[in-house]
């Protein structure tokens, strides 16, 4: 038989992504370093992606001390942990049948939806969550798996989702954010997207970011309106992912959620756009991104679609140990619990750290030649724009590569720090960026810039 043959053939539509031969590059770095070869750095740092525990972030103790005791019950009758995590460990447990080790049951631990419902009902203030409404997921995973032979239309710049699509069998529609204001969302951007889709597809979502990724921008409730009508004068479904509401940098800046702006709306809109929101214990404080703990909420959805992702969700297995980080997430400590001081603490460390990166990061990029920066208003990436010489471009397609990717190779093996490429993010030609994990250490941020900022400067010389 065919080798090809033993592949999806949805795998083979999937755009490759550059990110994937900087990390080939890296892996060979590190190696080489092992071996005892010379290098101007000692170590590589990499930056490309949300991965705050892998670049000096530490983990919630809270959380972790929860997880380690039901992984370890014994800990639970010992002394060694505080009151409130044994006792959180206990319930936990008690709901999964006594061992992380156990299956959970197909729409997760029987507590998980009741509990995102119940932290839902208070994020938007009374707005109502039924529990039935409620779908516990490894993340954003499951929403493409429901767009098989339809079309969505997906932001641009923006993470993979545009590939799951594509691997789901559905259609990845780009839509362009306003890079020179913000990153705002024009509705006329989403008519040109719109029309454009119709020629090719069936267009039945529109997909946003609120905070944006890697963009960082934090949408106002005037633009999320906006969006609304627009989804409901288009009868269109509206897919909101929500991961970094917790992160909020800039001064005065509020999350709204999508659910609590379409409630207030009213009807008609309240009643009749459908909304599917999800969240996940891998972005915002939490940062747990290797343990897959997330949900989805489905707003005003036909019974019998829900019907059909219960069904989805069973096939697919939820791990146990995600879902604990997410419950810890969905009921956070509460004044007078022995750990709420340690939990408050290590949170208002996490703001101060993410407020510094920000600051220094725009203090050194905005004094770099063909650097500039739009505001960051929440999320953990900046994505800084690359303004290149063309002796630059022309040597990047003379090697056969994008330049934003000539850019960021010869930084990862110039300095041993790792990037991503902006044109991995669906960027179109002739628009360069790279976009940088801002949520590390102090200390990995400062030498983050410094091996940057010295870089560009010799690179821009070297191309001038």
């Amino acid at each position: 038989m065919s080798q090809h043959r033993l592949v999806n053939p949805l795998v083979r539509n999937i755009r490759a992504l550059k990110r994937g031969a900087l990390v080939r590059q890296a892996v060979r770095i590190e190696e080489e370093i092992k071996q005892g070869m010379k290098k101007p750095y000692n170590e590589v740092i990499d930056v490309s992606r949300d991965n705050p525990h892998a670049t000096g972030m530490k983990p919630m103790s809270f959380s972790r001390q929860v997880i380690a005791s039901c992984i370890y019950p014994e800990l639970i009758d010992s002394d060694k942990m505080p009151l409130d995590v044994r006792e959180r460990a206990k319930t936990l447990l008690e709901c999964i049948g006594g061992s992380v080790g156990c299956y959970s049951d197909t729409i997760g631990i029987p507590i998980m939806r009741d509990s995102v419902s119940d932290f839902l009902t208070r994020r938007d203030e009374g707005v109502p969550s039924a529990s039935g409404n409620i779908f516990i997921t490894h993340g954003s995973d499951h929403v493409p798996t429901l767009m098989q032979d339809s079309g969505v239309l997906t932001p641009v710049p923006s993470q993979d989702f545009g590939n799951a699509l594509v691997a789901s069998g559905a259609t990845a529609v780009p839509y362009y954010l306003d890079g020179q204001q913000g990153w705002r969302l024009h509705t006329e951007e989403l008519q040109r997207a719109l029309r454009s889709a119709r020629e090719v597809c069936d267009p039945i979502a529109l997909y946003v970011i609120n905070p944006g990724d890697p963009t960082g921008h934090v949408q106002s409730r005037e633009s999320m309106e906006e969006i609304i009508r627009f989804v409901y004068e288009e009868k269109l479904l509206l897919f909101a992912n929500e991961d970094h509401q917790d992160i909020l940098i800039g001064e005065g800046c509020m999350f709204i959620s999508y659910k609590k702006v379409l409630a207030e709306m009213g009807s008609p809109f309240s009643d009749a756009v459908e909304l599917a929101s999800i969240h996940s214990a891998s972005k915002g404080f939490m940062g747990e991104g290797g343990l897959h703990g997330g949900y989805l909420e489905l707003v005003n959805f036909d019974p019998s679609v829900q019907i059909e992702f219960d069904r989805l969700i069973s096939l697919l297995g939820l791990p146990i140990i995600g879902q604990l980080a997410l419950e810890v997430m969905l009921n956070p400590l509460q004044p007078g619990e022995p750990s709420y001081e340690q939990y408050q603490e290590e949170i208002q460390h996490i703001r101060e750290t993410l407020v510094h990166n920000v600051t220094r990061a725009f203090e050194v990029l905005d004094s770099l030649p063909g650097i500039s920066c739009e505001p960051i208003n929440g999320g953990a990436s900046m994505f800084p724009r690359l303004h290149l010489p063309h002796i630059a471009i022309h040597q990047a397609k003379e090697e056969e590569k994008l330049p934003d990717f000539f850019y960021c190779s010869r930084l990862l093996e110039q300095t041993g720090l790792c990037v991503c490429p902006g044109s991995d993010l669906g960027l179109p030609e002739g628009t360069y960026h790279i976009r940088l994990c801002i949520m590390t250490s102090v200390d990995t941020m400062e030498e983050v810039l410094r091996r940057l900022g010295k870089f560009h400067k010799q690179f821009m010389k070297d191309f001038s």
